[in-house]
């Protein structure tokens, strides 16, 4: 038997599949991505093809294995990380789903969470606590999974009965794509782990188990939901006829923004990491204790390594930053690639003052105002499409201050720097300005892509690959750290055009 080197990460995101191999030093062997459709049907909705995902993730997977020259047999475990809340409604006995994934940015479920906040004995107090935090550790959104579902079962004909009868599934992506690695309707099995199940609204955070008062609120019956398990254990092997072309044991399982958080090796309690991606995830490790927030945040489940234990996170979940660049590619035509965001927003000292808020999915933390939109404030015939590049970029260091300034006041501690990770973090000059606008130090490592490596240690883990989580801090690597260069007094200035901006684009949608 040829000996193991390899842990395979799958990461579905939000735009687009990655297949990663890494070695044991949890260095980046090979990786394939491919890209796949959005779906807009309305304004406000957004829609993915699940089964065009699972076609993609095939596709990856075998094109990284071949450029990689990667055999199976090398392969110790596969993990999987998935864009949370985007929510798959299947049939058990076809794999074939009933409607397209509702994607965690769709504002569909808008109205029937303005309504669910003014119900009695679930509204929030005015520390954002209430029924629905105590329960769940969240707030009422259309982000979570919890309304998707109920709006599929309310408005495909036939489901809710289907999938009280055991003939329909839910999942989200984690869920979808364990079970058709494991083989689909021919005994796929129907699991998630603790980091997703806890953004569905239907996951008790102190259990760890589905809330009964919550699935019975939003009518979601439980036939339909899969079992909970830890982030790293064992929930089945890939079949021969599959993208693996062998039996690969499937071992790992954390949402995106958990799997960033584990792959930071961010283990010890106030370890905090910030990812940029579609949008920015702000994670501080909080322990054991599910404590609320009292500021905007969210108590997420971070990850399990065993079963009925959890180490929890206060998250800053921000829905549109590196979105907002791409709508700069793809809607205005002002860049030709987003990493020449970087070229362009260089070229102008500052902003020209004009700032862009892009709540183009309401606003998230800290502020949660589903009825906010996107505006671009402070404009003068001064303004370049290179000021504009710029306002984009620093509406992502600005949108992070705000979480940073909020986690602050809840774990009553002054963040001394932040890890940061994703795609983003590539382009230097957002690093700075995020330094800048910060005054904190921002540490960008040897690995940035977190997320898949969050994915492989997890499953890693679960086989024996690697020994402990000591060996996984063993692991991490500095590459490039920011320090801030702007003066105390241009920071505040800034920060507070800003706010200014924010109250602007609040309460637009009646």
């Amino acid at each position: 038997m040829s000996e193991k080197k390899y842990v395979v990460a799958i990461d579905q995101g939000t735009t687009s599949s990655r297949c990663m191999v890494f070695d044991k030093n949890g260095l980046p062997v090979v990786s394939e991505q491919m890209e796949h459709a959005q779906i807009y049907p309305k304004p406000g909705w957004v829609e993915h093809d699940a089964m065009e995902i699972w076609a993609r993730v095939q596709d990856v997977v075998r094109g990284a294995l071949q450029k990689g020259n990667v055999c199976t047999d090398c392969v110790a475990a596969i993990g999987i990380t998935n864009q949370r809340e985007t929510t798959v409604v299947w049939e058990k006995a076809t794999g074939k789903p009933i409607y397209n994934a509702i994607v965690w940015q769709c504002m569909r479920t808008q109205d029937f969470c303005v309504e669910w906040q003014k119900t009695c004995g679930w509204c929030q107090d005015d520390k954002g606590r209430g029924k629905v935090k105590d329960h769940t550790g969240l707030l009422i959104s259309p982000y979570f999974s919890g309304t998707k579902i109920k709006w599929i079962l309310d408005n495909v004909p036939g489901s809710r009965e289907r999938a009280a009868n055991g003939e329909l599934l839910f999942g989200n992506i984690d869920t979808w794509l364990i079970w058709n690695l494991t083989g689909g309707p021919n005994g796929g099995v129907h699991v998630t782990d603790v980091s997703n199940a806890s953004r569905t609204l239907l996951m008790n955070i102190k259990t760890l188990q589905w809330d009964e008062e919550m699935t019975k609120f939003l009518d979601v019956p439980m036939a339909m939901l899969p079992q909970i398990r830890p982030s790293s254990a064992l929930y089945g092997h890939t079949l021969p006829e599959g993208p693996f072309g062998a039996s690969v044991p499937v071992s790992g399982n954390l949402g995106d923004q958990q799997a960033a958080l584990f792959g930071q090796a961010c283990y010890n309690q106030g370890d905090t990491k910030n990812t940029y991606g579609t949008g920015c995830f702000m994670l501080m490790n909080i322990g054991e204790n599910p404590a609320p927030s009292d500021n905007g945040l969210l108590t997420t489940a971070a990850y399990s390594l065993e079963e009925g234990k959890c180490v929890y996170a206060l998250e800053g979940s921000i829905a549109i930053t590196g979105a907002a660049v791409q709508w700069l590619r793809d809607n205005l035509k002002l860049v030709d690639e987003s990493p020449d965001s970087e070229y362009l927003a260089g070229k102008v000292d500052d902003s020209g003052g004009v700032y862009f808020v892009p709540a183009f999915s309401g606003l998230y933390a800290p502020y949660w105002d589903m009825s906010a939109r996107g505006a671009i404030l402070g404009l003068t015939r001064y303004v370049r499409k290179e000021h504009i590049i710029r306002a984009t970029l620093e509406s992502i260091c600005y949108q992070t201050r705000d979480v940073v300034d909020a986690m602050e006041k809840d774990s009553k501690v002054p963040l001394a720097e932040l890890k940061v990770d994703g795609g983003a973090v590539k382009n230097n000059l957002l690093m700075q300005l995020q330094s800048d606008i910060l005054g904190k130090k921002v540490i960008r490592p040897v690995v940035n892509e977190t997320t898949a490596l969050g994915a492989a240690y997890a499953a890693g883990l679960a086989v024996g690959f690697w020994e402990n989580v000591d060996d996984l801090r063993a692991n991490w690597a500095e590459d490039t750290n920011f320090t801030p260069l702007s003066s105390d007094e241009k920071r505040e200035a800034g920060y507070n055009g800003w706010k200014k901006a924010v109250d602007k684009s609040k309460g637009w949608v009646e």
